[in-house]
């Protein structure tokens, strides 16, 4: 290529500037031709900017959320940790799903139609154009499905962050944490014991005592959500107790995927925290014992039988035995025989007389024949369970079961009508007089409901000065899964909580570090007050001012850059 050549060097830049250009003299010589056009302003939409506060300046923390939970007590527990939480920064919960700004969906993986649940409000809370955060087992074990895109969701370990999720997506994004929780490479219970939680029932607390389990039962999808034990130490588990009754509390739920494995994974076992546990248990309040699988509790079956006597433990627990067939039992992968499930029942029923034993069946697991069906249902007339959950087998998405051969939907759901009606065969239930703990009312709302020592449910008249006492009360009907009883006159009612329970909806361990957390609106915990709502739109009207000033800031600023550089290129031109 020739070089190119020039007749005339450039002393500077500037030299560029042709002959023919305009100097800048002619350019503001001719300013005085040049005639302003009006534009007009659309007055209405100008209006409309300045009332309205920018998009980023979404003030969290003021809303109204609705929050539906499904499954165990342990989702249960969670639910009420996550409401208060929520409800502490400043939310609102609310019962009216309809006036809610966001949906809070605590899923159970458990079985088909929970998920379907799940699934039909999810879709709901969208045609209603309702932010919404999933939570729970289903988008634990399976974040990636189709109905889960663009959604925020929380994991069951994360809990303690529902206040950041609930925020973001308030704010228009999506956000997701599925972590685990590990301290030193190891995996913990979860979140913390002492988070603020509205009590879904004041007088009962759930306490979950480890998360997760040791099984690898063929048909569990909860396992894939809650993962291996990890288990609270006992201190903590006591703190908890402890704060509970202060707060009014008189029943103590224990809960977990598998109660009889606690401790394992840090060094102890069930009968040490229950021996700690009953302890702080004021006179009169009780502790309801959580599900336990057999292999474990087969370990502690003297120390076990002790506590169930106790006074202040109710003689009740929930073994699932789900078959009594062992060919059955080894294709679940139960880790043991029905005989294991028999030896615990026949040492309990000997050592805890009247004790309630629960136990769960599934009806048509892959490849149950008959005789495996009739060897159950001998089980069942045999020893008479006075509380029998009686399921279908619903294969689970990624799970070994869902890849046997199936029995047909037909073969099931008759096992499961001609099991419930040898269950419907007996009544457990006899007239007594008993002492009783009054903690809720009926669904019908005619009848408080109280449980004996064997966590029998008994009904009684509905007087407030019942709620939260025991009573003693004669038994004068009985049904199925029920009693009545008429409270002995001249019986004392004992009141066993140390202090008055909080009011339904009210924020319970509100520790000192939650609330100096920033940003908090901890003046109500249901419905936040005047002064919070006008510290909301102050904080709207100050972002909305600082905006203004930033971008008065800024228009100026780049004025006076362009100024500088009009400034410099004359001095370079005249000189």
């Amino acid at each position: 290529m020739p070089s190119a050549s020039c007749d005339t060097l450039l002393d500077d830049i500037e030299d560029i500037v042709s002959q023919g250009d305009l100097k800048p003299q002619d350019r503001h010589s001719a300013r005085k031709h040049v005639v302003p056009k009006a534009r007009k302003r659309n007055t209405q939409k100008y209006l409309q900017e300045e009332n309205s506060p920018p998009s980023d300046s979404t003030i969290p923390g003021i809303q109204k959320i609705w929050m539906r939970t499904w499954g165990c007590s342990h989702n249960n527990s969670d639910g009420e940790y996550m409401a208060g939480q929520l409800a502490a920064y400043g939310y609102e919960i609310t019962e009216n799903a309809s006036e809610a700004d966001l949906w809070l969906l605590n899923s159970c993986t458990v079985k088909n139609p929970a998920e379907d649940h799940f699934r039909n409000s999810i879709k709901k809370a969208q045609e209603e154009n309702k932010k919404i955060v999933l939570a729970g087992c289903v988008p634990q074990a399976q974040p990636r499905q189709d109905y889960f895109k663009g959604l925020s969701i929380i994991g069951v370990q994360q809990i303690d962050r529902v206040v950041e999720v609930v925020e973001e997506t308030i704010k228009g994004h999506s956000v997701r944490l599925l972590g685990q929780k590990k301290a030193n490479g190891k995996r913990l219970g979860g979140a913390r014991l002492d988070l603020p939680k509205i009590r879904k029932n004041p007088l009962i607390e759930i306490i979950s005592v480890n998360t997760g389990c040791l099984n690898a039962c063929t048909y569990c999808k909860t396992k894939h959500a809650r993962g291996n034990l990890a288990s609270y130490p006992i201190d903590e588990l006591v703190e908890r107790a402890k704060q509970s009754f202060q707060e009014g509390v008189c029943e103590i739920w224990l809960t977990s995927e598998d109660t009889g494995a606690y401790g394992r994974d840090i060094g102890t076992n069930l009968p040490a925290l229950l021996w700690k546990l009953v302890e702080v248990i004021p006179e009169g309040a009780m502790l309801r014992l959580g599900m336990t699988n057999p292999p474990y509790i087969l370990e502690h079956l003297e120390e076990m039988a002790k506590i169930l006597n106790h006074p202040r433990v109710y003689a009740f627990l929930h073994i699932p035995v789900q078959s009594a067939s062992d060919t059955v039992l080894m294709e679940m992968k139960r880790e043991y025989c029905v005989a294991d499930f028999k030896r615990v029942v026949d040492f309990l029923k000997e050592k805890v007389p009247g004790i309630t034993l629960a136990t769960d069946i599934i009806c048509g697991f892959p490849g149950e024949t008959d005789q495996d069906f009739q060897e159950t249902v001998k089980l069942v007339e045999d020893y008479k369970f006075p509380s029998l959950f009686i399921n279908q087998f619903y294969p689970r998405p990624g799970t070994p079961a869902a890849k046997m051969v199936q029995v047909p939907a037909q073969v099931k759901k008759q096992r499961t009508k001609d099991l419930s009606r040898v269950f419907h065969s007996y009544n457990p239930y006899k007239d007594t007089r008993q002492q009783v703990l009054v903690t809720e009312e009926s669904f019908d709302s005619k009848f408080y409901v109280a449980h004996n020592r064997f966590y029998e449910q008994v009904l009684v008249p509905k007087n407030p000065t019942f709620m939260g006492k025991m009573i003693e009360v004669d038994i004068y009907e009985s049904g199925k899964h029920f009693m009545k009883g008429q409270p002995v006159s001249d019986a004392k009612v004992y009141t066993p909580s140390i202090s008055k329970p909080l009011a339904k909806g009210e924020v319970s361990g509100l520790t000192e570090g939650f609330r100096n957390r920033p940003r908090s609106h901890l003046s109500s915990a249901r419905h936040p007050s005047a002064a919070v709502r006008r510290d909301s739109a102050s904080s709207r009207l100050v972002l909305h001012l600082q905006k203004l000033h930033q971008d008065c800031a800024l228009r100026v600023s780049v004025g006076l850059a362009l100024f500088a550089l009009l400034l410099a290129f004359l001095v370079k031109v005249y000189n």
